[in-house]
């Protein structure tokens, strides 16, 4: 294992922050103004961890135009740390000078059963989280940043790609790559294919087929990026590729690490109206005084920061009045003092992010493409097994029944919650009936995935 510099970025580093309007063309600040060290500092505040910085250093020195590497699958609804915060870092990247290939990993998600391993919805998906990430301004103007499809570009490629995945594999023993798997999602202790076994190879292989001199992805990915180094010592490669992980956002309950996809309570989506997004930063886990494990916080370190580099609070007089807040350290000292409340703080947060999503709900309700692209990915919700259904369904129940704990229908009218959820109630609130509308066709796709299992021809 490489030994890893773990110091987080300086305060300078989160300084340079990017946002889109900074990264445009008219921008005066291109890379050609920016000293070695202030691009050094600026890719360096995009991740959490570098493997290894002096490397990284070098590399910008010596090369005029490197290459980040950054992948998804296209898997469904997109998040907003993948679709913001991928914005903010991508733009970082290219301000400093960078060319950043992402990686459309569509035949990756296939491996991995998502859509059910329909290709063709794949894609589509694909092409909707590309619209997602032109609506929300990241800097894709010119040759900055490339879209590749691994299906097009392996196929193109294929007597480069196999021999070396052959090779990676070959040199490998089995327990090794399973400790790679989370990069899918899974754990060692799954139950796993042989394609979702070969997938840590294939992924590995991506960075050196796509000549990366940098990988750009999440924490959770680190495993697979380490083996690519390790993989250089194998064959004596000097130039390894540079790892920058980049902070993985909690989900919005206590205690979650990570945003899940199929509790749609733990994240904010691209996609979320604005209520949605107030309601769900109004029920999110923000203890009083308490930073550490508070996601609201981080949501505000991580998005609101980098992308308007300040934090407006607006109070009434008698509660304080209204606070611009500059940098994170200033509000964190607030908050652990009592000087700024949970109260306070949520309608701020849902206010500064609903600012940042509105160009996203604009596109898609304006432009044509976008808008069939989310018609039809909106009919992928079915997920590929039954069991995951359930588990989402289930999410969205008990996220439901939060939301209707607090209305009118139950506390004063004093009916039973399956009455109050009926889809024919009028009396809940705003919030809760986007919800609601969801549940429901939850458990339609439940019903529609039972009758498809059963091989039902009218499916």
């Amino acid at each position: 294992m490489e030994e890893t510099d773990q110091t987080p970025p300086s305060e300078e580093m989160q300084s340079l922050s990017v946002t889109p309007s900074a990264s445009s063309s008219s921008n005066p600040t291109t890379p050609q103004f920016l000293s070695l060290e202030e691009r050094f500092q600026l890719v360096r505040s995009v991740g959490e961890e570098c493997i290894q910085e002096d490397e990284l250093r070098n590399l910008l020195e010596k090369k005029p135009l490197p290459i980040c590497y950054d992948g998804f699958e296209p898997s469904g609804r997109m998040h907003i740390a993948q679709g913001v915060m991928k914005t903010i870092n991508v733009n970082k990247l290219t301000k400093a000078g960078c060319k950043v290939k992402i990686w459309i990993a569509d035949w990756f998600a296939q491996l991995n059963n998502k859509m059910g391993g329909d290709l063709k919805k794949i894609k589509t998906v694909g092409e909707y989280l590309i619209e997602i990430w032109k609506a929300v301004g990241m800097d894709i103007d010119g040759d900055k940043v490339e879209f590749l499809w691994s299906s097009d570009e392996i196929n193109s490629r294929a007597h480069e790609y196999w021999p070396l995945v052959m090779d990676i594999a070959r040199r490998n023993k089995l327990p090794r790559i399973m400790r790679c798997v989370q990069i899918m999602g899974r754990s060692e202790q799954d139950e796993l294919t042989a394609a979702q076994i070969f997938y840590p190879c294939m992924q590995c292989a991506d960075i050196f087929f796509l000549k990366a001199d940098i990988c750009q992805l999440g924490m959770d990915q680190r495993k697979v990026n380490v083996l690519a180094r390790e993989y250089c010592d194998d064959i004596k490669r000097k130039n390894k590729p540079i790892i920058l992980s980049h902070h993985m956002l909690p989900g919005l309950q206590q205690g979650q690490e990570k945003m899940s996809k199929s509790d749609p309570s733990s994240s904010i989506f691209m996609e979320d109206e604005e209520v949605e997004v107030k309601t769900k930063i109004k029920k999110a886990y923000c203890p009083p005084q308490i930073v550490v494990g508070n996601p609201c916080l981080e949501y505000i370190k991580y998005i609101v920061f980098p992308w308007f580099n300040e934090f407006k609070v607006e109070r009434s007089p008698e509660n304080g009045g209204e606070k611009i807040y500059k940098t994170f350290e200033e509000l964190v000292a607030d908050y652990e003092s009592g000087g700024l409340h949970p109260a306070d703080l949520k309608p701020a947060l849902a206010k500064a992010l609903n600012t940042i999503l509105q160009p996203v709900r604009d596109h898609f309700s304006k432009d044509p493409k976008a808008k069939d692209l989310l018609k039809r990915v909106k009919g992928y919700r079915v997920t590929s097994t039954g069991e995951e259904m359930s588990k989402s369904c289930k999410g969205l129940a008990l996220e439901l029944v939060k939301c209707l704990s607090e209305s009118d229908c139950i506390k004063i009218e004093n009916r039973p919650y399956k009455e109050c959820a009926g889809e024919k109630s009028p009396s809940i609130p705003s919030e809760c009936v986007g919800l609601r509308e969801t549940y429901f066709n939850c458990k339609r796709g439940q019903v529609d995935m039972r009758a498809r299992i059963r091989g039902n021809k009218g499916y």
